[in-house]
């Protein structure tokens, strides 16, 4: 069994190799860093046991041996092709705030050169934070993402259909509000944010912009919803589960949703906690699943029945965060990936009580839903393809 100090080693290697991967910035320079990230991670994997023996020498000697091996070993057999790269907000981890840029464009729009403006966010990116100075402390990730009707006409069909309902329930609605283009971005300085959704619709053709909301989200009580729940308790915690959900194998694509929730603070401070638990089906204070909930709770609704730690059908990856201010609306931005639009329409229908059942979800007495649709985020080689 490999030692604790040898596993950390191999965490360690492994986080620096995805790193080096994040920071490059042009081809050559990617290349490079999938060679030496191949390297530290084959190197983590393969000679854990050598790891003491590398430990005991110099900083200048272990630089100079890792220096000698990647000379020695061609960058073709280090740059073996991988599945197709997503883009950078699908599975990431939070930041401290985001970005959810909603836009509609104008009948008359010129698709194509919006797509092209598109295409350059990862250069957008690269302006507000130089790749060369970046860390994780100010790092922008970003991706943008396009409605069915824009994405059919720039780039051809996806592999699922991914068109957005509305659906009428017993104690709420989910409107459908269509869109073109969605940007996504976390980062720990909103002021970066900001600073991206002012370059991105400055670049877009003139007169082609409907409408456009820019909502910035916030971690609330260190990953709490305003509504007192921890939110994003069934995410995957590893970065290899994230992908597995979120990304589509053939393409490095995702389908993604986003709703707009505005809370009831009213109801949520004034009721008891015992109301609101059972309505959403954990313990407030530290997000345990109740042993014994309705049928209409949250948690029900999302796993198919009120058994406790009953098996979760479909998984998604959340990305929701708390916005708003004290003198106007507050809530949640709802917003997931994954790998099949199939996993939003289960988790929607049974919210409403289009499910089989005929229930609804009682989180919807404490949060009215105002605006929601698909979107597919392409993959960073079909996004590319657009410039």
């Amino acid at each position: 069994m490999a030692s604790l100090r040898s596993l950390t080693f191999a965490r360690s290697a492994g986080s620096l190799a995805r790193s080096l991967s994040r920071s490059s910035s042009t081809k050559a320079g990617a290349g490079l860093a999938r060679s030496r990230a191949a390297l530290l991670a084959g190197s983590a994997a393969v000679g854990l046991t050598g790891y003491g023996i590398y430990k005991s020498l110099s900083r200048t000697t272990q630089d100079d041996i890792i220096a000698t091996v990647q000379a020695a070993v061609p960058n073709n057999t280090l740059s073996a092709a991988g599945p197709p790269q997503s883009q950078d907000s699908v599975w990431s981890p939070g930041k401290d705030h985001a970005l959810y840029l909603w836009i509609h464009l104008k009948p008359g729009a010129n698709l194509k050169e919006v797509s092209k403006v598109c295409a350059k966010l990862p250069k957008m990116v690269d302006t507000v934070v130089d790749p060369t100075m970046k860390d994780e402390d100010d790092e922008v990730l970003a991706g943008v993402g396009f409605g069915p009707n824009f994405y059919a006409q720039v780039a051809g069909k996806t592999k699922k259909n991914f068109v957005y309902p509305h659906r009428k329930g017993a104690i709420g609605d989910m409107p459908s509000s269509g869109g073109d283009v969605f940007i996504h971005a976390k980062s720990n300085q909103v002021s970066k944010l900001f600073e991206l959704a002012s370059m991105f619709l400055r670049s877009l053709p003139k007169d082609s912009v409907e409408s456009a909301e820019d909502i910035y989200s916030f971690v609330y009580q260190n990953g709490r919803d305003l509504s007192g729940f921890i939110d994003g308790t069934e995410n995957r915690a590893d970065d290899e589960g994230r992908q597995e959900v979120a990304i589509e194998k053939e393409t490095g694509g995702s389908y993604v949703i986003t709703q707009k929730w505005i809370h009831d603070l009213d109801v949520i401070n004034s009721e008891k906690s015992k109301t609101l638990e059972s309505w959403v089906g954990r313990d407030r204070g530290d997000s345990t699943e109740l042993s014994r909930k309705s049928i209409t709770s949250h948690v029900a609704r999302m796993t198919g029945g009120n058994g406790f730690q009953q098996p979760k059908p479909v998984e998604i990856v959340r990305q929701s965060m708390p916005f708003g201010t004290v003198s106007g609306e507050a809530g949640l931005f709802f917003i997931g990936y994954a790998a099949d639009p199939n996993n939003f329409e289960f988790m929607l229908d049974r919210m409403v009580g289009a499910g089989g059942d005929g229930h609804h979800d009682d989180i919807m007495r404490l949060s009215k839903n105002v605006k929601g649709t698909y979107w597919y985020f392409p993959g960073a080689q079909e996004l590319a393809k657009l410039a």
